[in-house]
C-alpha cells in the first residue's frame, strides 16, 4: 500500500449528500477483485449519458457535460470535497478501490458512513472528518478559484484549506501509523513474518502428523 505523508492536490467539489456506494461504483462492475480498473466506471451513472456495463469502451460513452469530474478545470483532482454521510449503502471495498484507481487519495467530509470509511483506510485512501460549517467555506473556496489545491498533512494532521486556513482534524493512532507507513493487513501481518516463521517450523517439530500428505 502506498504511503500517505503529505498530499497537495487539485480539489474537486462533489456538491451531493448520501452519495452510496451504488453511485460510486454501480454493482455491475463488481465482478472483478483486482483492485485496479474501476476508475473509468467511478460515478458511472453520474460521468456518463447511457447505460454502463462491464467491457465497454469509455472512451466512446457521451459524457454528461455538467458532471463535476467531467468539466476541464477538475481534470485530474486528487482531493474530493463530498458532503453529508458520504459512502453509505452497501459494504462493497470496490467504493474506495474505484476512487483510488480514478486518482483520489484523501475525501474531506462532514461525515462518512462506517463500513466505507473503514474501507478506505485499508486501502490507503485517507477519509478526514472536517465540521460541516467549514467543508461550506472550503466548497465556496473551490468554486470561486479555478485550480484550487487542498494540502493534507497526516502527520501533523492538518488540512490547509485554498484560503491558507489550516484546519485539524482527527484519526485513530492505529489508521494513522498504517497510512504513514504504507501498510495494509497483509503488511501488518508480513512485520512479524519471522516470527511467523519460526512458530511454524516449532509446530512442525512438535506434531509432525499435522504437515503429512496422505
Amino acid at each position: 500500500m502506498e504511503k500517505f505523508t503529505v498530499h497537495e492536490g487539485l480539489a474537486a467539489p462533489l456538491d451531493r449528500s448520501n452519495v452510496d456506494t451504488d453511485l460510486i461504483i454501480p454493482k455491475q462492475f463488481l465482478k472483478s477483485i483486482k483492485r485496479t480498473g474501476f476508475g473509468p466506471n467511478l460515478f458511472d451513472e453520474l460521468r456518463y449519458m447511457d447505460e454502463g456495463y462491464p467491457g465497454q469502451d469509455n472512451s466512446q460513452r457521451p459524457l454528461n457535460p455538467d458532471f463535476v469530474l467531467n468539466l476541464p478545470r477538475y481534470q485530474g483532482a486528487s482531493v474530493l470535497l463530498a458532503r453529508r454521510n458520504f459512502g453509505c449503502g452497501s459494504s462493497r471495498e470496490h467504493a474506495p478501490w474505484a476512487l483510488m484507481d480514478f486518482g483520489f487519495r484523501a475525501i474531506i467530509a462532514p461525515s462518512f458512513a462506517d463500513i466505507f470509511y473503514n474501507n478506505c483506510f485499508k486501502n490507503g485512501l485517507l477519509p478526514i472528518v472536517v465540521e460541516e460549517d467549514v467543508v461550506d467555506e472550503m466548497f465556496g473556496e473551490v468554486a470561486a478559484n479555478e485550480g484550487a489545491t487542498i494540502r493534507i498533512d497526516l502527520e501533523n494532521q492538518l488540512v490547509t484549506r485554498p484560503n491558507g486556513e489550516t484546519v485539524s482534524f482527527e484519526i485513530d493512532a492505529f489508521r494513522k501509523h498504517c497510512l504513514l507507513n504504507g501498510l495494509d493487513d497483509i503488511g501488518l501481518t508480513l512485520q512479524d513474518a519471522e516470527s511467523i516463521r519460526a512458530y511454524e517450523t516449532r509446530r512442525m517439530e512438535r506434531e509432525p502428523w499435522v504437515f503429512q500428505t496422505p
